[in-house]
């Protein structure tokens, strides 16, 4: 059988969604990089010249708890970009979900994007910058003030550090997020993974739960799943879903 051209692929898609009464889409950095937010995982020169360690370590539990200050000067240079806006794979998933179709987006970024464009049944594997709360108190503090602080962020109510609500390498996922991603997928009668190697564990292993109709695969390179999909398209996840 001759391979599908890539606007075949694209037609085909849209008769699966078409079909889709329950959608949910899962997504990695790639959905974000799109929007002008560089995936971490891509080291550029900068690190080398900045910072000691590779961002691994940095993004660790025990660095941060060992090195604070030098952790939060690696997360304000390059975890927070704030004038980021979203891109049409945001605008279409919120869309789709105004429309009653998409149900759930499950996420592995921490950009708030997805909300930014309307989405409501947001996911969060690894949680979000814009959610902060004082490790000793719990008092909430928006990324701005986390931005705008000098050194480590400390809380002005009881004096406190205070923590991004982010999964560090080395944390748990939160159960709650878990439980309910995993809701969606076993749910869903079409499950479209977009801008993601699916590489990371545990978030990747969510998809196993997928026991729906459609499996489709969007990513700029090849994934571990690719064989399991019922179509993979190569390419540009913000294009494609411009053109749907």
């Amino acid at each position: 059988m001759a391979e599908m051209t890539y606007e075949e692929k694209i037609e085909k898609l849209k008769s699966m969604l078409a079909e889709s009464k329950s959608l949910v889409f899962f997504g990695g950095a790639g959905v974000s990089t799109e929007s002008g937010i560089p995936d971490f995982r891509s080291v550029d020169g900068l690190y080398h010249q900045q910072y000691d360690y590779p961002p691994e370590t940095i993004l660790s539990h025990t660095f941060y708890r060992r090195n604070t200050e030098e952790f939060y000067r690696f997360y304000r240079n390059k975890m927070l970009f704030l004038d980021a806006l979203p891109n049409a794979a945001h605008k279409k998933l919120a869309q789709w979900e105004q429309e009653g179709k998409l149900k759930a987006v499950v996420t592995q970024n921490i950009d708030g994007l997805h909300q930014a464009a309307g989405s409501k049944a947001v996911w969060e594997l690894h949680g979000s910058v814009h959610r902060n709360y004082c490790e000793d108190c719990g008092a909430f503090y928006n990324v701005e003030y986390v931005r705008d602080c000098e050194g480590v962020p400390v809380c002005s109510k009881c004096g406190g550090p205070i923590k991004p609500d982010v999964v560090l390498y080395e944390e748990g996922l939160s159960q709650k997020v878990i439980t309910g991603a995993v809701k969606a997928i076993q749910e869903a009668d079409m499950l479209i993974i977009g801008g993601t190697s699916l590489a990371v564990y545990p978030a990747a292993g969510l998809i196993d739960y997928f026991s729906g109709k459609y499996l489709v695969l969007i990513n700029k390179s090849a994934t571990p799943r690719d064989n399991m999909a019922d179509l993979v398209i190569q390419g540009s996840i913000g294009e494609i879903f411009a053109g749907l």
